[in-house]
């Protein structure tokens, strides 16, 4: 009888404490303005002679670097087990323009996020994944055309934030930062993100 009860007590107690993890369980989605300034490599695929040059002629392409300004948009989706620690989904979408050629830059990314909740909540995340580059062709920077060219990369990101909310299902995020870092060709880029928008709660 004593270890029947002993049994129903700890059953009992497991599922108290699953329901009260559960409960706490909570769902965030972000979305809102991004800005990128990445590193871009620009590859000219020729290039002419002007009028008048002395051979020998013509001059070999030329491969020059750039850090455009990019605008854009992120969307990230975070799950809360507990009031402190969760796991995030992060995607971004960034466009410009780069010595004359259009630029997309797109990254998804995942990982661990903590964050202390309040009116004014403060996060944190290490997140990991890839990220895709595509560069237009066009008229370049000397007196050749530029290459379009496409690729994909290992990507990661350290960055933080603070949200302040505004009602109890919604929170403005004033600001997040990001260190990114992608891994094109056989070099490594160094770039910044900000983002700032609106946070849902479930």
């Amino acid at each position: 009888m004593r270890k029947s009860l002993l049994t129903l007590m700890a059953l009992s107690s497991g599922f108290f404490f699953a329901s009260v993890a559960h409960a706490q369980d909570t769902v965030e989605v972000f979305g809102g303005y991004s800005y990128l300034r990445p590193s871009a490599t620009v590859t000219e695929t020729s290039r002419v002679c002007p009028a008048g040059t002395i051979l020998p002629c013509p001059p070999p392409p030329m491969t020059f670097g750039t850090h455009p300004n990019l605008n854009g948009w992120e969307l990230s989706g975070s799950y809360y087990a507990n009031k402190w620690l969760g796991v995030a989904a992060d995607f971004s979408g960034h466009y410009g323009t780069a010595l004359g050629s259009s630029v997309h830059f797109q990254t998804y990314l995942f990982g661990p996020q903590i964050h202390l909740s309040g009116p004014v909540s403060p996060f944190a995340h290490v997140l990991i994944g890839g990220a895709h580059e595509t560069l237009g062709g066009n008229s370049g920077p000397g007196i050749g055309s530029i290459s379009s060219a496409s690729a994909s990369a290992f990507a990661a990101a350290v960055g933080a934030g603070i949200d302040i909310k505004v009602t109890p299902f919604a929170s403005l995020r004033a600001i997040q930062l990001d260190y990114l870092v992608t891994r094109f060709g056989s070099a490594t880029q160094n770039q910044a993100r900000v983002s700032a928008g609106v946070v849902f709660h479930f």
